[in-house]
């Protein structure tokens, strides 16, 4: 389980996240969700260390990762779909997701059939370059990238973003499959309501900083919800 406790973190005098605190539990989507700008992503940044937090504390599968540097939270199993996908446009498909066996043992380096049983328009495209491919496609690149590192942990950044609906709809389905396993947290961050709520075990919903709604998803009120997401 990952847990966030009574976190700060700062830009400059700017109090971004304030003693915010959350769970997020192996075999459930945890979806976090609030306006452009309330925190979010960086939320995410504190949890992958690529952003220094002020106070408060983060664990993961009941170990701190206080002071670990981004690579080593990878070794510890946490893998980040970052918003905008951020893949390699120069690199083939095969490569980019050849950058996620890094934080492997040599041995266990190879990416796993599971990723084209996931994704098939993959290994149709192994000898593409990334920049080559529709923005569905780079997305679902971006999480077949995350999950050649066999993550405990599985962040993902608004990956609807910019997406047509048949491939949202692809991803939603791969979300659940990876789930209904049981061996993976899943942390989604959206503003799509929808596929969000559809998706969600628990939530957590942010507003300048803070968790200011939070609980299962079978007891959320989708207006009061809303109300935080609408501008």
């Amino acid at each position: 389980m990952l847990t966030v406790e009574n976190l700060d973190l700062y830009y400059g005098a700017s109090h971004t996240l304030r003693r915010l605190n959350l769970t997020a539990r192996k075999g459930e989507v945890t979806c976090i969700l609030g306006r452009n700008g309330v925190g979010k992503t960086s939320l995410l940044r504190a949890i992958f260390g690529l952003k220094a937090i002020r106070r408060g504390a983060i664990h993961w599968d009941g170990r701190a990762l206080d002071g670990l540097k981004p690579y080593q939270r990878a070794r510890r199993g946490l893998a980040l779909v970052p918003q905008g996908r951020e893949i390699f446009p120069r690199l083939t498909v095969e490569e980019n997701l050849m950058t996620g066996l890094a934080v492997l043992p040599r041995g266990e380096r190879r990416i796993p059939d599971e990723i084209f049983d996931l994704f098939p328009v993959l290994r149709t495209m192994l000898g593409r370059r990334g920049g080559d491919l529709s923005g569905g496609q780079q997305q679902q690149l971006a999480i077949g990238r995350a999950l050649v590192m066999k993550p405990g942990l599985l962040i993902l950044d608004e990956p609807t973003e910019g997406i047509q609906p048949s491939i949202i709809k692809e991803i939603g389905q791969v979300i659940r499959t990876l789930a209904a396993r049981g061996t993976m947290a899943i942390l989604l961050v959206e503003q799509y309501f929808e596929f969000a709520r559809d998706l969600a075990d628990a939530y957590a919903v942010m507003e300048r900083g803070e968790v200011v709604l939070a609980g299962r998803a079978a007891d959320m009120s989708e207006p009061e919800v809303r109300r935080f997401l609408t501008v």
